[in-house]
């Protein structure tokens, strides 16, 4: 699959099989991030694979962080929707935890190793579809929780910047629409006064 091609076809798939996912494919998707560019080459991406059952921790972090918000958490209505964000973990047979940590180097800007993340992110997803996977890229505010934080071993400065659920595609092929580039694009080819 050429490049522009795994770019208009990649889309998010949250519906996966059950079905383990070898961990050849994942070391590849692993990989695919680590070429994402950053500057000064400070690599700021940490990447964390859950499977099995520890997943189910990750279920746990986001059981605990929607506990806070709750009125009276030991309700019944209260337990059945802790239950089901707990579960929500459990939705693909894997999951990579992408987090930032950004280089104390005073010349590096921090707002740049975000970047360098999310670019990396971009790759994972690519690299994952050119390779048959679905996969679907996970935010909120519950991934920038101090739940999250502490599970994830993560420093003061560090940041989870998402969960990319991989598996199996178990729907059938997306397709995307996109605004044309020349209704978002403004050329410039001289000085403006």
């Amino acid at each position: 699959m050429d490049i522009f091609t795994a770019i208009k076809e990649r889309r998010s798939v949250g519906v996966v099989k059950p079905d383990a996912v070898p961990t050849e494919l994942i070391e590849q998707i692993l990989e695919a991030g680590t070429w994402a560019p950053a500057h000064h080459r400070t690599e700021p991406w940490r990447f964390f694979v859950l499977t099995g059952d520890a997943r189910k921790t990750l279920g746990q972090a986001l059981a605990k962080y929607l506990e806070k918000s709750l009125d009276d958490p030991s309700s019944e209505e209260s337990k059945t929707r802790l239950e089901k964000v707990a579960a929500k973990a459990l939705r693909a047979p894997v999951i990579i935890a992408v987090a930032v940590e950004p280089s104390e180097d005073k010349k590096v800007i921090v707002k740049e190793e975000y970047a360098a993340v999310n670019a990396a992110i971009q790759n994972m997803l690519l690299a994952a579809h050119a390779l048959g996977l679905g996969a679907i890229w996970r935010t909120g505010q519950v991934c920038y929780s101090d739940e999250v934080k502490q599970r994830f071993n993560l420093s003061e400065r560090g940041e989870m910047l998402g969960f990319i659920y991989l598996g199996y595609p178990d729907t059938k092929q997306l397709t995307g629409k996109r605004t044309h580039f020349s209704e978002l694009t403004t050329w410039l080819d001289k000085e403006e006064d």
